[in-house]
């Protein structure tokens, strides 16, 4: 479906998954007069604490899609690992935005890779490991240390390992699954950084300011908006992220998280079809904040102002830490909570923004 027509108020969005992004990507719908129609297999999805529709089937369920499909006017997604048979089918009958190839592109690490290699885009070297003869192989070539990685359903450092030699190389193989993987060279970057950037169906595009992101047990922590890099950086990293959101002919909000190198080079480590957890800042003091302006885009409105209003830092609350919310409330503490029914170990239950507020004249 290529309609590219503006859908008008009152026009109903699906959404496939429930999770805290389904969840915040509902209520900004719903500031805009739109419905939202939330489309997951686990009843106790938060998203269904703000919908006025939901379906709880699988994603193989053709017959829960296509009475999905019927009552939407697009649909969308909060997680990459939609299934590609799932995504076709419902592009078959009502707009997917974005589109099936920006999933198909990101599902997979080497095609991910290869996608970013042809467009001129640095990455870390990297090869497709098929047995042990070519992981050794490749161990000569790309050097070690490296990283083994699965090239499907990987997050927040599941599907890795960092191999220092054959002895690690030869474990790794067995405990990845499934096969084929790939190996990446090992990065001595400086630090990591995110852009998060929004394209609609017209081809208008706007990119938020870089964030600095520091991980915790392979979990982001917080995002620090600016990022502590130079200016010349910060422009690469957002000309990069547009030039892949348009490579990609892609509908909605996209991030592109980044290694930068001493220096100042860049490399890009992955990118998410999605609205990004890194991206969280922009409720607090963007002008247009990134789940509206993914709604915006589906929608093919206008974009909005990514503008910044304030120095931003956002925190991730993990576990057990959601439940110290009204001890850490001041007057530059934004706070969300998921509405998630269990705290568990390494589970994102929610975020607070730390606003650096400015100080009123005397």
């Amino acid at each position: 479906m290529s309609d590219v027509s503006p859908l008008p108020q009152g026009s109903t969005i699906g959404i496939l998954g429930g999770g805290q992004l389904g969840r915040m990507l509902a209520l900004a719908a719903a500031r805009l007069g739109m419905k939202t129609h939330i489309y997951c297999p686990d009843p106790d999805s938060p998203a269904f604490d703000v919908t006025p529709l939901k379906t709880v089937a699988a994603y193989d369920d053709e017959a829960a899609l296509a009475a999905f499909a019927a009552g939407v006017d697009v649909v969308t997604y909060e997680f990459e690992n939609v299934p590609a048979k799932t995504a076709a089918f419902l592009a078959n009958l009502k707009p997917l935005r974005p589109g099936a190839n920006a999933l198909a592109v990101s599902q997979d690490r080497l095609a991910e890779k290869a996608f970013l290699t042809i467009n001129r885009i640095p990455v870390a070297p990297f090869a497709a490991i098929a047995d042990l003869d070519r992981l050794e192989a490749e161990l000569e070539e790309i050097g070690t240390p490296a990283v083994l990685k699965t090239t499907r359903l990987g997050y927040d450092g599941k599907g890795q390992r960092i191999v220092n030699n054959m002895e690690d190389a030869a474990l790794a193989w067995e405990l990845l699954s499934p096969k084929p993987l790939v190996l990446e060279g090992f990065i001595a970057f400086d630090k990591e950084i995110s852009v998060v950037v929004a394209r609609n169906a017209q081809g208008e595009v706007a990119a938020f300011d870089p964030a600095e992101n520091v991980h915790r047990d392979h979990i982001l922590k917080t995002s620090t908006v600016p990022a502590d890099i130079s200016s010349k950086t910060a422009k690469k990293a957002v000309e990069i992220a547009s030039e892949i959101a348009t490579a990609l002919d892609y509908v909605g909000v996209l991030g592109v998280e980044f290694f930068v190198l001493p220096g100042g080079k860049l490399l890009v480590n992955e990118i998410a079809p999605r609205v990004h957890n890194s991206g969280h800042w922009t409720e607090a003091v963007a002008i247009t904040d990134q789940f509206e302006q993914h709604i915006r885009a589906v929608l093919n409105w206008p974009l909005g102002d990514p503008g910044r209003m304030a120095d931003v830092v956002m925190e991730n609350l993990i576990g057990d830490e959601i439940s110290a919310i009204p001890e850490r409330l001041g007057p530059s503490i934004r706070p969300h909570a998921y509405g998630k029914a269990e705290s568990r170990r390494g589970r994102k239950m929610g975020h607070i923004n730390r606003v650096a507020l400015k100080k009123r004249a005397k």
